[in-house]
């Protein structure tokens, strides 16, 4: 099984412009998430990107990079065409490709070695992870989704709502009495899985809820879920980034 890590990265983000170079102990965000993703997938990592100052740091650090179109509305669809683009130049055939967020620079490599271990079933389409909300965080937050599991450890639903909803209990009990489970954005597909999901057009839940893994499941694809005990750190606004650093102030590698 050949896996292909792939770290989608732009520049124009509205709330943090030049994120993915914002200098986190000494390195800048996309080193240090190249560098883990590196830990797990070895050579076979690449930093996708549209814009050559991202493009730039990563050649200086020695990191590998390919150039995508502008276009994209999403990080799945600048994987297939990194995908695609790094096949017909290297004339390898990946299997399965993990698209790993590049705003955690502190993402734990236990982590994406739970993802690609999804894979060992080969019914596996899509994997992903959740982790139990903890005790002092807002389930009732929009922007942390929420994930229904089945038996099989397969999602059932995303929603930014609360599901499932408890039926004649306190909604401040809800937390106590139900295990809810966050989302957090890392994804691998099977590489003809992933070509196939991107030409699809946008489902009517995918618009209402602003989740696109939900155009996924509308569309019959099967989401198979890993639970972690390790925390997302996600970087999404210089607050954020402070948030961060404060919580790993010795960071060094």
């Amino acid at each position: 099984m050949k896996y292909l890590a792939l770290i989608p990265a732009r520049y124009g983000s509205s709330r943090f412009p030049g994120k993915p170079l914002a200098d986190i102990h000494g390195k800048s965000m996309i080193q240090r998430v190249y560098e883990r993703s590196r830990r797990v997938f070895g050579e076979s990592c690449c930093v996708a990107t549209d814009d050559e100052r991202i493009a730039q740091v990563v050649r200086g650090f020695g990191g590998a990079v390919v150039m995508t179109s502008s276009a994209h509305r999403s990080g799945t669809d600048r994987c297939a065409e990194a995908l695609d683009t790094i096949e017909r130049e290297s004339g390898q055939r990946f299997d399965v490709v993990v698209n790993i967020q590049g705003d955690e620079p502190f993402i734990a490599p236990r982590q994406l070695e739970q993802v690609r271990a999804c894979f060992a079933d080969p019914e596996t389409q899509i994997a992903t992870l959740v982790k139990p909300f903890g005790k002092g965080e807002d389930i009732f937050n929009e922007n942390s989704p929420k994930v229904v599991l089945s038996a099989r450890s397969e999602a059932l639903y995303f929603s930014r709502s609360v599901v499932p909803f408890l039926r004649g209990v306190a909604s401040e009990e809800w937390q106590a009495r139900h295990t809810y489970y966050k989302h957090i954005g890392l994804y691998a597909y099977r590489s003809e899985v992933l070509r196939a999901v991107t030409r699809l057009p946008q489902s009517p839940l995918e618009v209402a809820e602003s989740l696109e893994q939900l155009r996924w499941l509308e569309n019959g694809y099967r989401i198979r879920v890993a639970v972690t005990d390790l925390e997302s750190h996600a970087i999404d606004t210089p607050e954020d980034l402070e948030r961060v650093l404060s919580l790993f102030p010795d960071e060094r590698a």
